[in-house]
């Protein structure tokens, strides 16, 4: 019978707040550590931050400020990454973090409203190498364990050095020890069988779970019987993925979290005593990627609302708190089922009697809001912390005056309204009186790709053992360049040598010489002709461009003379870019700052256009060019009629470079560049107006790389990365406010040299994919599939597929553009023909979908609810004018009565 028991948390939500709710100015990052990035007591947040100036921290309140605006503030830590942070268990002000540096340091923070500590309580140099976690023990106080590459040491804080300390050997396996019996291992088994990132918990009934990959590289999580680790109790696999995940678990509930680093879906399990050991309750698909999640203490919980779980989010920009709450009537009623006892805040004894063999459980408390401990906030009179932390003096009465644990404010709990589901895939659904205006509203604005997805193609495709790769080009220079069928990479052999690969010949390279493109000098940029797949142009730094024709087949032998040279640059060129509609017209840039024209099939110079005062990076759009330059100019030229700009507006503030594409039509241009601050940021302007400035700005990360952009015209789809980036951003463009909706990102397990996108016409429809890249690594060329998930497959998805313009093909030809024509391309469908299109497909008939009583009962009135009621009642009982069945029954006559 337990096997088919409903549980209580079965209909479970997140509930997400609007975007105003989420607590802003924080700046995430990807971290490579193994611990924690973000970690909640019952009044404060912890989390890593990218901002300058090392191993720094922020800290931010569990609940929002009296005005609804949340605070963030930061604290220097350490001289290196802070690799993770932990609160204590018995203490909201108490925070350890650790290092790469090699130290443990705990720190006596403070409310948001006074300043922050400059230098920490406590410091601990544990000698180990640097250290990735760092962690509180449940019962006892004062006792750390931290862990580093070589093992695991046990600290009191209040002594100078480890009370003992653990050789963990890097093999993939899973240990039980107990520190004060015995150095060995007590138990040891083999873990998961991928070799990647594992991580492991405690759960309920002794038992132990891991989250990690199985040999199909997909993430697996396992639970284990601690008094038995011969074999796992249960598995359950995931989705086939790179991101390690990241669990955390409630025993009050038994209610799992499970998140991926760098993915936007948190899934919420119930750990159970029986089979099955791990049941789905919910499935959260948020519109951000997460860096980490922590689980705020039971005690800071809004009961009122039947919270039962409420983590912190911690993204690149955001930290999101989700609320997860059980369905129920709300009010002055408190569900004891739903609310055991939990942990409270004082310890249960000190390090020295845990060091000793004691075994004590920490006493449990109620969360009845009249039951409900207050706690303490630490006072001038406290001779030492609750973690018998030893503090000087003059520290301890700078920390006199922390706030006392208040109830969850309502703008820090999530409402229950339609509105708090912003972002996730709920089974709850909107009310039927809204419209479809209204949840627009509500939601905000959501792009049709938001949940696209890249992934590496199949190993078969790839090719493999390149070696001697030239991994400095110049920041101008895409770094390799693609079309439908070659690839050419550069290698750092003496000469600009440039070896060609056929896309349809993928394999393991040999190890022997391969033929290439010898151009004598160093290469600065290249590029294959639109309109010819095999025609390779190259700029050197020698000022001149050389045209090369690559056979059919693929280089059999090594080239050493170029088809045509142009002559012209009195400076090294460092940019080159193909006239997207006319064939053989050229555009290149060059350090004597000018921006040539040349038609390929004269070899001639058609055009000069001056006005730059440094770099230039070009884009050329149907009549008109566009730069960005590094003197802090965006220019627009109509090299026809004039060389000089007819249009000049300020660009992109930092000086490291930038790259400008056309979007929306022609009506805008997208400079992906820096700020001031050197860090990477996406500039949309009017072509219209340059004068004006950018309408719209979006924030990228911190790197030294310039953003690569990619701009597809039929979906609006912008999808950029840098040279040694292992993330993909991904955006679609619109032509009015918010501009940037960002999508879901693609990360790769390594960094990339670049990615290089083909034709529309390689994607394969039938899988939904909208764009297909060539992935360059260190030694592999890979193809990337960014797909948009849809469930009728079987049908065209003309929604996202509309008429794509030919520009393989050439509209018009050099000399035509030269003389004032302007072609277009023509556009085919990608529909086969043997596939029906989703918007001519049947349409199914509705299935109506019941929500549970609790969701009609919490938003209607009281007369609604006894309306609806009768309504029902009424309709099952069917219409009372028709004639009972007891009346159609025929009798005897009257005189055969009996008298």
């Amino acid at each position: 019978m337990n096997r088919f028991k409903t549980s209580k948390y079965k209909n479970t939500t997140p509930k997400i707040p609007k975007k105003d709710d989420w607590i802003a100015n924080v700046r995430g990052g990807s971290f490579s550590s193994q611990g924690k990035h973000i970690k909640s007591s019952c009044s404060l947040v912890a989390f890593n931050t990218d901002q300058a100036g090392g191993g720094m921290i922020g800290l931010s309140s569990v609940n929002a400020a009296s005005d609804g605006k949340w605070i963030v503030t930061q604290i220097s830590c350490h001289a290196d990454l802070v690799t993770d942070l932990d609160f204590s268990p018995f203490d909201d002000y108490l925070l350890a973090t650790c290092s790469a540096d090699e130290t443990v340091k705990l720190w006596r923070v403070c409310d948001l409203d006074q300043d922050q500590p400059n230098n920490a309580e406590v410091t601990l140099s544990t000698a180990d190498g640097r250290l990735e976690i760092v962690l509180f023990h449940p019962v006892a106080s004062g006792l750390l364990a931290v862990a580093s590459a070589r093992g695991v040491q046990v600290w009191d804080v209040t002594r100078d050095a480890a009370l003992t300390g653990k050789h963990t050997p890097s093999d993939k396996k899973l240990r039980l020890f107990d520190p004060r019996a015995q150095p060995s291992a007590v138990q040891c088994v083999q873990g998961h069988q991928g070799n990647r990132d594992s991580r492991v918990l405690w759960v309920k009934d002794d038992n132990l779970l891991t989250t990690g990959f199985n040999q199909m590289r997909q993430q697996e999580v396992r639970l284990w019987d601690s008094r038995k680790l011969s074999s796992s109790l249960s598995s359950l696999s995931l989705a086939t993925s790179n991101a390690t995940l990241m669990p955390l678990f409630d025993p009050d509930s038994g209610l799992l979290i499970v998140s991926g680093n760098g993915e936007s879906v948190i899934d919420c399990f119930e750990v159970n005593s029986s089979e099955p050991f791990l049941s789905q309750v919910s499935h959260c698909l948020t519109d951000v990627l997460t860096r980490g999640v922590a689980l705020v203490p039971k005690l800071a919980l809004d009961v009122s609302c039947c919270e039962v779980l409420r983590l912190m989010q911690l993204t690149d920009n955001f930290i999101v708190p989700i609320s997860y709450q059980v369905p129920r009537k709300a009010g002055q009623d408190f569900h004891v089922d739903l609310y055991p006892d939990t942990v409270g805040h004082t310890p249960a004894m000190t390090a020295e009697d845990w060091w000793k063999g004691e075994n004590k459980q920490v006493e449990r408390v109620s969360l009845h809001p009249n039951k409900r401990p207050k706690p303490a906030a630490p006072s001038a009179q406290e001779t030492k912390p609750k973690d018998h932390l030893p503090r000087d003096k003059s520290k301890e009465e700078a920390s006199t005056s922390s706030s006392p644990l208040s109830t969850p404010s309502s703008s820090a709990a999530p409402s229950r309204s339609p509105s708090s589901t912003s972002g996730l895939s709920s089974s709850f659904l909107p009310s039927p009186s809204q419209s479809s205006r209204a949840i627009h509203s509500m939601l905000g604005s959501s792009s049709k790709f938001r949940h696209i997805q890249g992934a590496v193609l199949h190993r078969d495709t790839h090719i493999t053992n390149l070696r001697g790769l030239h991994l400095t080009t110049p920041g101008e220079c895409d770094g390799f360049c693609a079309n439908g069928q070659c690839v050419a990479v550069p290698l750092a052999i003496a000469g600009g040598q440039i070896a060609v690969f056929e896309l349809s010949q993928p394999g393991k390279l040999p190890d022997t010489t391969l033929p290439t493109i010898q151009n004598s000098v160093n290469v600065a940029d290249f590029c294959w002709d639109p309109f010819d797949t095999h025609k390779l142009v190259v700029a050197g730094d020698d000022a001149k461009i050389r045209m090369w024709q690559i056979p059919k087949g693929g280089l059999t032998e090594t080239l050493t003379e170029p088809e045509r040279v142009l002559r012209g640059h009195t400076e090294k060129i460092y940019s080159i870019k193909f006239h997207p509609h006319a064939s053989s017209l050229l555009a290149s840039s060059s350090y004597d700052l000018t921006v040539r024209l040349w038609n390929l099939e004269t070899g001639e110079e058609v055009k000069r256009l001056s006005g730059h005062q440094d770099q230039v990076c070009l884009s050329v759009y149907g009549k008109l060019l566009a730069t960005v330059c590094k003197d802090g100019k965006v220019r627009l030229y109509d090299p026809r009629k004039s060389t000089l700009p007819v249009q000049e507006g300020p660009g992109p503030e930092g000086q490291r470079g930038a790259r400008v594409v056309w979007v929306c039509d022609g009506k805008y241009l997208l400079v992906s560049g820096f700020d001031s601050r050197s860090e990477r940021q996406l500039y949309l302007f009017s072509a219209e107006s340059l004068a004006s400035g950018s309408v719209a700005s979006a924030p990228a990360d911190v790197s030294p790389s310039t953003l690569i952009p990619f701009y597809d015209p039929d979906t609006s789809v912008l999808i950029l990365t840098g040279k040694g980036d292992t993330r993909v951003y991904i955006y679609e463009i619109v032509p009015e406010a918010p501009y940037f909706m960002e999508c879901s990102s693609f990360h790769s397990s390594e960094p990339h040299k670049g990615l290089c996108f083909l034709p529309k016409a390689e994607c394969d429809v039938c899988d939904v994919e909208v764009a297909r890249a060539i992935r360059l690594g260190k030694t592999t060329i890979e193809p990337v599939a960014f797909r948009v998930p849809r469930v009728k497959k079987e049908f065209f998805q003309d929604d996202v597929f509309p008429e794509t313009a030919v520009w393989w093909e050439a509209a018009l030809t050099a000399a035509a553009w030269l003389s004032g024509s302007n072609g277009q391309h023509r556009k085919i469908s990608l529909r086969p023909k043997d596939m029906m299109p989703v918007s001519e497909a049947p349409k199914e008939a509705p299935v109506r979908k019941y929500l549970p009583s609790s969701v009609y009962l919490e938003e209607k009135t009281d007369e609604q609810k006894k309306e609806e009621l009768l309504s029902a009642m009424v309709a099952k009982l069917g219409n009372r004018e028709d004639p009972l069945p007891q009346e159609s029954y025929e009798g005897v006559d009257e005189d055969e009565w009996d008298d």
